[in-house]
């Protein structure tokens, strides 16, 4: 089951009344993890480019679209790489600021996945 998200502040996200003070991914069955940023942080030395690995990493069999809080403010984007692997997967991906990506979240039907950068 898809979990709602309550709310985010600068350095958290609190999802299903429990709050988490690091990066978040949200699974097709609703599991939520730690975000493995180092995927991405090993290749260009900051977690606001997301990598190939770190877009295999995020990806599932069956997702159709990922929705992406870029931080606060929007610092995230997608390298190239990893733009083309989701393009092949024909996922369709969103990237907004977080606050704005949380609402089309909790809004969102189907087989979609979400990452959440929670702070910048």
């Amino acid at each position: 089951m898809k979990p709602k998200i309550n709310a985010t502040s600068f350095g958290s996200i609190t999802v299903r009344r429990k709050n988490f003070d690091y990066d978040i991914l949200i699974r097709l069955d609703g599991q939520i993890e730690k975000r493995r940023k180092k995927l991405s942080k090993e290749i260009y030395g900051t977690s606001h480019k997301i990598s190939l690995a770190e877009a295999e990493y995020i990806y599932e069999e069956g997702t159709r679209k990922i929705i992406i809080g870029t931080g606060q403010i929007g610092f995230v984007k997608l390298s190239k790489k990893a733009r083309k692997f989701f393009k092949e997967k024909n996922i369709k991906t969103k990237l907004l600021p977080t606050p704005e990506a949380i609402k089309l979240w909790n809004k969102s039907k189907g087989k979609t996945i979400a990452m959440f950068h929670i702070t910048c």
